[in-house]
């Protein structure tokens, strides 16, 4: 464990701080931290920061009751930044945006659908903490679990319909309101898309696959009491 005085802030006493979301890993916010509002931090589980331009500390959520509840503080091999893994209480940014960066100055073809899947989740996420009048989305949460269940239910058997069809244009239009609506109920149960993430890459589908294929020598699904 690295201890305060181990920590290089610099000549204004100031080590800057990058805050970062539990379970996504997305990047949140970046602050600065003296070493009283570092102490603060640490006792009540809470960020605190050191404004820069008002020359005082600040708890963030404070005004807002948008709090970031800290779960792990580190630095790096230099011990002149720190990486603040938090739970957020609402958005991050003062503007209203879950994060402070969402100005892209450039993204890479492949990356522009997921910072777009990022945005998408916590849009459907604002709409579940504060319902708007005539939102489609707050009328699911507003619903309940069972019909945003009946929902996915129905946009699956869609994208089926049109996948046998061979019909793209139609498939790729039904696979986004399936996604979309998977995306509600993730919001809805507190799924975080990291933790999906993380569960494919955790299981190499396609290698389980073909082991399982290999060893019953039957495709999945086939039981080995199967008489043909």
């Amino acid at each position: 464990m690295v201890s305060l005085d181990e920590l290089q802030f610099d000549s204004n006493g100031l080590i800057p701080a990058v805050i970062q979301e539990e379970g996504t890993n997305k990047v949140l916010m970046l602050a600065y931290m003296n070493r009283e509002s570092l102490k603060l931090s640490m006792d009540k589980r809470l960020t605190c920061f050191y404004s820069r331009s008002r020359h005082q500390l600040w708890l963030k959520g404070e005004t807002s009751g948008h709090f970031q509840h800290i779960h792990s503080i580190r630095t790096d091999c230099d011990h002149d930044a720190l990486l603040i893994s938090v739970t957020k209480d609402g958005p991050a940014c003062h503007t209203g945006s879950d994060s402070c960066f969402f100005n892209p100055i450039m993204i890479e073809e492949d990356r522009e659908a997921a910072f777009s899947m990022q945005d998408l989740y916590a849009l459907i996420e604002g709409r579940k903490k504060e319902k708007k009048e005539g939102s489609y989305t707050s009328y699911l949460f507003e619903k309940g679990l069972d019909k945003i269940l009946k929902k996915i239910g129905e946009e699956s058997t869609e994208v089926v319909i049109a996948g046998k069809a061979e019909d793209r244009g139609e498939t790729v239009y039904e696979i986004a309101d399936l996604v979309y609506h998977v995306l509600v109920l993730m919001v809805e149960m507190g799924i975080k898309p990291g933790e999906i993430m993380e569960e494919l890459e955790s299981r190499h589908v396609i290698d389980h696959k073909v082991k399982q294929e290999k060893m019953t020598g039957k495709p999945e699904g086939e039981t080995a009491s199967r008489k043909g």
